[in-house]
């Protein structure tokens, strides 16, 4: 991932420095009159020639992208009449542009955030892509200036409102406005009706995973030992022989885990990467190194949503030791939970009608949460996180696939993600171990080691206390938090980004186990024990809160000497290849 910023009629060039983080190896800057467009390249295709902002033949419409567009080979053959200056991907984008105007947006099979700039008369476009992999934020200067970057921390202090720049819509300054690029059937969440073809499912995320193999760069793939990043590492392992990259960089798969000393993902990883052959490389923190790294993991992933910020650390904390190794791009799980209802609360649904809306409405929300954190753990040490379960065409094939198959019905033997499942259950050439293929669904934050989340609510009693609670309300009457956890990220969060814009970037509502506040009202149960930890989903989890601690809210540390403690293992991150 790179980092962009556009500043449109506006004299000041400084800020895209604060983005230097994504991008360390290159800085381009560009300037038009009044408007400027600055980048922060991590170069991952073309590192020798594809610096930006690109430009067209006559330097008239340039561009400044973070993302990669996998399907650029193709349309660069559909422009036989255009001359490109590289080989990037995103070269493609301005001559596009050119030939059919604003509207080529969706011929893009990608991820990306986008700044075109028109100098032949002054106008630009902006666009982020269908889910909002890519991160990207606008906001109105005083002075009337335009300001869209990849970062708050690009805008947030010379802006005087700012805010989301939507997934899957396009910014024309010709029409003044935003509108919706994006518009496939499921997002009207209507029921689909398609059924369930095990192949098809397959061969979509097969071509998902593939056509992310499109690299220059040693790479990687993420995995925990869960059903979603095994398959990413299974597929890539089975097809990458035959790609450009394995000629460049060899055939050898090189696989990452991070976590807790014993945790079940490192078993469950180590098991994944012994089958499939990887050079596996694990990363163990303690909950010392992960309570360290907080304020960090804030500034960098501009959040104060909980889980969100539970799970971004372990894989911050992973990053900086990936790239340490080497490694510039990492391919990921992300999204196959919202997808196929994978979330252990989804056994709950009442039926395929509210399973489905569910589904769609997670969907809808990633860019605020797994999107969020894959792109900014990875991004602020100059790493790149690739996420093949959202792939377009991907989401459009099973999105159209009748929920019913997708409803968990453990009495017919069918879990959470069971139509995923099935599609990868080869008898002839299996992908997975059985009992991998079929492992119960961990939450990221949890899998990396349950004392991890415990000794988080820990170390926020011992900053938080009662009284501070009782004036939660009116500290932060938006988004109150309400726990001694969301209390001490809140206040982390307000320092570094103090603007009423900033705290309304962030998603808020009542969830149990990452679900909307829609889906708390399947279980009533649910209403009295909100917390986003897959664990919550009480008489689910084979590792359940127990009562004590539902009833709480918070893991109680053990009190010596009047003074709340956790026990917590030796700082420092051990690295076992």
């Amino acid at each position: 991932m790179c980092g962009i910023l556009a500043v449109l009629g506006c004299s000041d060039d400084s800020q895209g420095k604060r983005l230097k983080h994504r991008g360390p190896d290159w800085s381009g800057l560009y300037q038009h009159g009044d408007c400027y467009l600055a980048h922060q390249r991590l170069a991952i295709i073309d590192p020798a020639s594809g610096d930006q902002p690109l430009f067209n033949e006559d330097n008239t419409v340039a561009v400044t992208v973070n993302g990669e567009i996998y399907n650029h080979e193709d349309l660069r053959k559909r422009l036989p009449n255009h001359k490109f200056k590289t080989g990037s991907d995103c070269d493609v984008i301005a001559h596009l542009y050119e030939e059919y105007g604003e509207d080529f947006v969706d011929m893009l099979d990608g991820i990306f955030a986008f700044v075109l700039l028109d100098t032949r008369d002054n106008t630009f476009i902006a666009a982020r892509d269908a889910i909002g992999v890519t991160p990207l934020y606008i906001g109105w200067g005083l002075d009337g200036s335009i300001w869209i970057s990849s970062e708050l921390k690009g805008l947030n202090d010379d802006c005087e409102h700012f805010e989301v720049f939507p997934p899957g819509h396009l910014y024309s300054s010709k029409q003044g406005g935003l509108r919706r690029w994006y518009n496939p059937p499921w997002f009207s969440e209507a029921i689909p009706s398609v059924p369930y073809d095990p192949l098809a499912v397959r061969r979509a995320f097969e071509s998902a995973v593939i056509k992310r193999l499109m690299t220059d760069v040693p790479f990687g793939v993420l995995l925990s030992g869960g059903l979603d990043s095994s398959l990413v590492a299974s597929i890539t392992a089975r097809h990458l022989a035959g790609t450009k990259a394995a000629k460049q960089w060899g055939t050898q798969l090189h696989s990452f885990c991070v976590g807790l000393q014993g945790s079940p993902d490192l078993k469950a990883a180590r098991e994944v990467a012994d089958y499939l052959g990887t050079v596996h490389h694990e990363f163990y923190f303690t909950v010392q190194d992960g309570i360290d790294a907080i304020e960090d993991v804030i500034y960098h992933i501009e959040t104060y949503d909980v889980t969100t910020i539970r799970a971004s650390t372990p894989m911050f904390l992973m990053s900086r030791k990936i790239k340490s190794l080497g490694v510039k791009m990492v391919i990921s799980g992300e999204g196959s939970d919202e997808i196929f209802g994978g979330y252990l609360y989804f056994h709950k649904a009442p039926n395929k009608e509210e399973f489905h809306q569910e589904t769609c409405r997670k969907i809808k929300a990633l860019h605020q949460y797994d999107c969020l954190r894959a792109n900014k753990a990875t991004s602020a040490w100059g790493l790149e996180a690739r996420v093949p379960f959202l792939d377009k065409q991907f989401i459009q094939t099973a999105m159209s696939i009748d929920p019913e198959h997708k409803m968990i019905k453990p009495e017919e033997g069918k879990i959470e993600k069971w139509v995923l499942r099935r599609a990868f259950d080869d008898e002839e050439h299996p992908y997975l171990p059985k009992h991998i293929l079929y492992r119960q669904k961990e939450q990221f934050s949890d899998g990396v080691g349950y004392s991890w989340i415990d000794g988080l609510k820990a170390h926020a009693a011992q900053h938080v206390t009662d009284k501070m609670m009782l004036n939660a309300a009116n500290i932060f009457p938006h988004n109150t938090p309400t726990t001694k956890e969301a209390y001490y990220y809140r206040t982390i969060f307000e320092r570094f980004f103090p603007q009423n814009s900033a705290r309304l970037t962030v998603p808020g509502g009542a969830s149990v186990a990452c679900s909307t506040a829609k889906a708390v009202e399947w279980d009533a149960s649910w209403s009295k024990n909100l917390d986003p930890s897959g664990r919550a989903a009480l008489g689910i989890h084979a590792s359940a809160y127990d009562k004590s601690s539902v009833n709480s809210g918070v893991v109680q540390p053990e009190i010596i000497n009047n003074v709340p403690q956790i026990a917590v293992s030796t700082p420092g991150v051990e690295i076992l290849s």
